[in-house]
C-alpha cells in the first residue's frame, strides 16, 4: 500500500478519485434497516438476497438522529477496491498477504502528541452517557436482535502471556453502556476472556471502528496461519509498509488503533450473560456471511463500556454482514493462508486460490492446480487436503487446471462440466468441525451429523488426469491487439 492511504479518510479520498467507485447522498437515512436496504441494491452483492450487486461504496452524510455523524459502509465490498487500496492487483491479493505473513511488522504505541481517535472524549462515568445516542449502529434488517457494529476491531491482551489479538466480531447495543459479544468456537479474544473469567477478572478490550484497509485485512486472519499469541497487526504492518500506531484507552488498560474513527472501551465482564434479544425479542440475531439470518445467541459475555471517543466529525464504518465485503475481508487471508500452506509441501504446483463468494469467503475455495509432471497426478487433492488444514472452517474445495479463470464463475462451472465425473472425481470427508453459522451443519439435516458445527467437507476434482491432458486443449484463438479496432478497450 502506498503511504497515501493510512486511514480510513486517506482510503475514501483515493476511492473518491477513482471512477464509479464511491457515490454519497446528503438524503436523509434511518440507521434502522433503512441504510442496508439501501445499500442492499447499490452494492453488497455476496450472498445477499437477489436483486443485489457489486458496485460503489456509499457515504450517507445525514443520518437520522446523529447531526454530527456520516455512516461508510462497502468500502471493501469489491475485489478491485481492495487491489486499488492495497496497491495490488485483484488476482493476486492472496499472493500479497501470504508474503505479508512471512514479513511482520510490528505495531508501536504512538508518540504523538496529537491523536486522532481522542479528539473527542466521552466517559461513561459522565451523566447521560449513552452509547445507543452517540453512536449510529444500523441495523441490516427489521428483524435484526438490535443495533450492531459490524466492522468493529475488538484488540485485547493475554492476561497471562501478554500477548494481544485483533478480529472482528459482532456486537449489539443491549444498553446505554453495555454490548453483546459474539464468539465463534475457537476464537483467540475468547481464549483471554475465559482466563481472564476464571481468575475472577474482567479483560480490558478496546473497538476500533474505521480504518485503513490493511488493518482489516491483516486482523482476519485465522489459525493455524496465525497462532495464539500472533498479533495480526503485524500483518498490517507489513502490508501498509508501516507499524501500526497504537493509542492508549483513556479508560482501560488496552490500546486502540490511533487512527480510527472511533473507539469503544470496556471490560468484558466475568460471569456475565445477556441473550442477544432481550430488548427485541425477535428470536433473529442479524444477516451472516451465509446469507442467512441466524437466531439470537440465548447467552452471550458482555461488555461493561467505559467510554467512547472519536475523531472530529467521524465517520462511522459499517458492512452488512452476507455482502461481498465479508467476502473480502475474509476470503483474501483465506487464500493467503492456503496458498502458504500448500507452497511449503509443493513448491510451484498451486497458482492461485480464490475464496468463493458463494461461500462468503470462508466456506467453498476454488483452487488452480498445475500438473507438470506424471508424479503430480493425485497431488491436486492432497493440496486439497492442505486447504482444509490451512483453513478449518473450509467446507468446499474445487480443484481446476492452470487454464480454468478461477475468478470467473461460468468458466469454473465449465471445468465442472467437463472435467468432472462425480463417481470418481468427488472426495467426501464426513464428520469434521467446520463453523456453526451454516444452517445445514446441524443433526436434523443429516444423520451424519453428530452436533452443530459439523459437516462433510467434499472435494471436487475438476482437474484433467495428466495422461488425458492432450484430449482437453481449449479452443486457440488468433492474439491480436483489440484497442487498433476500439481504442478505449479494455482487457
Amino acid at each position: 500500500m502506498t503511504e497515501t492511504v493510512y486511514d480510513l479518510r486517506s482510503a475514501l479520498a483515493r476511492l473518491a478519485a477513482m471512477d464509479g467507485e464511491l457515490v454519497s447522498t446528503d438524503t436523509e437515512v434511518d440507521p434502522h434497516a433503512e441504510l442496508s436496504g439501501v445499500y442492499r441494491y447499490v452494492g453488497a452483492a455476496g450472498t445477499t438476497r437477489r436483486p443485489t450487486r457489486e458496485g460503489p461504496a456509499m457515504l450517507f452524510n445525514r443520518v437520522k438522529g446523529f447531526a454530527d455523524f456520516r455512516v461508510v459502509t462497502g468500502v471493501l465490498a469489491s475485489r478491485r477496491r481492495v487491489g486499488a487500496l492495497l496497491g495490488c492487483e485483484p488476482d493476486r491479493l492472496g499472493h500479497l498477504l501470504m508474503n505479508s505473513v512471512k514479513n511482520p511488522l510490528p505495531p508501536v504505541l504512538t508518540q504523538s502528541a496529537h491523536i486522532p481517535c481522542q479528539e473527542v472524549v466521552h466517559l461513561a462515568s459522565e451523566p447521560g452517557f449513552d452509547i445507543r445516542t452517540l453512536l449510529p449502529a444500523p441495523t441490516n434488517t427489521e428483524e435484526d436482535a438490535g443495533s450492531y457494529f459490524t466492522m468493529g476491531l475488538c484488540y485485547a491482551t493475554d492476561p497471562e502471556t501478554g500477548e494481544s489479538d485483533i478480529t472482528i466480531h459482532r456486537l449489539c447495543m443491549q444498553g446505554p453502556d453495555e454490548l453483546s459479544m459474539y464468539f465463534a468456537p475457537g476464537r483467540h479474544l475468547d481464549v483471554f476472556r475465559a482466563k481472564a473469567e476464571a481468575a475472577g477478572n474482567a479483560l480490558p478490550i478496546t473497538i476500533s471502528l474505521g480504518v485503513d484497509p490493511a488493518i482489516y485485512a491483516g486482523a482476519c486472519f485465522e489459525p493455524p496461519t496465525t497462532p495464539l499469541g500472533f498479533d495480526e497487526l503485524n500483518i498490517a504492518g507489513a502490508l501498509r509498509g508501516k507499524a501500526v500506531e497504537l493509542a492508549q484507552g483513556v479508560a482501560v488498560n488496552a490500546r486502540a488503533i490511533a487512527h480510527a474513527e472511533v473507539v469503544i472501551e470496556g471490560e468484558l465482564m466475568p460471569e456475565v450473560r445477556y441473550r442477544e434479544d432481550r430488548n427485541t425479542n425477535t428470536g433473529k440475531a442479524m444477516p451472516e456471511f451465509p446469507g442467512y439470518t441466524g437466531p439470537a445467541n440465548p447467552s452471550l459475555p458482555v461488555i461493561k463500556v467505559k467510554a467512547v471517543t472519536h475523531r472530529r466529525h467521524p465517520i462511522l464504518q459499517h458492512t452488512i454482514g452476507c455482502s461481498e465485503e465479508h467476502v473480502n475481508m475474509a476470503g483474501i487471508p483465506t487464500e493467503a493462508s492456503i496458498l502458504g500452506m500448500v507452497e511449503r509441501a509443493m513448491p510451484g504446483r498451486l497458482l492461485n486460490v480464490f475464496a468463493h463468494s458463494s461461500g462468503g469467503g470462508k466456506l467453498m475455495a476454488v483452487m488452480q492446480f498445475k500438473k507438470s509432471i506424471p508424479a503430480d497426478e493425485g497431488r491436486q487433492r492432497q493440496a486439497a487436503l492442505l486447504a482444509f488444514a490451512a483453513f478449518p472452517e473450509l467446507k468446499h474445495v474445487m480443484l481446476v487446471d492452470e487454464d480454468v479463470d478461477i475468478f470467473d464463475s461460468n468458466d469454473v462451472l465449465w471445468a465442472m462440466q467437463t472435467r468432472y465425473q462425480g463417481d470418481v472425481d468427488t472426495v467426501f470427508i464426513p464428520g469434521v468441525r467446520c463453523h456453526p453459522l451454516d444452517p445445514s451443519q446441524i443433526p436434523e439435516y443429516s444423520p451424519s451429523i453428530a452436533a452443530k458445527g459439523i459437516a462433510c467437507k467434499t472435494i471436487f476434482d475438476c482437474t484433467v488426469p495428466y495422461a488425458l491432458k492432450s484430449h482437453f486443449q481449449r479452443c486457440e484463438f488468433k492474439e491480436v491487439d483489440v484497442r487498433r479496432f476500439l481504442p478505449d478497450f479494455h482487457y
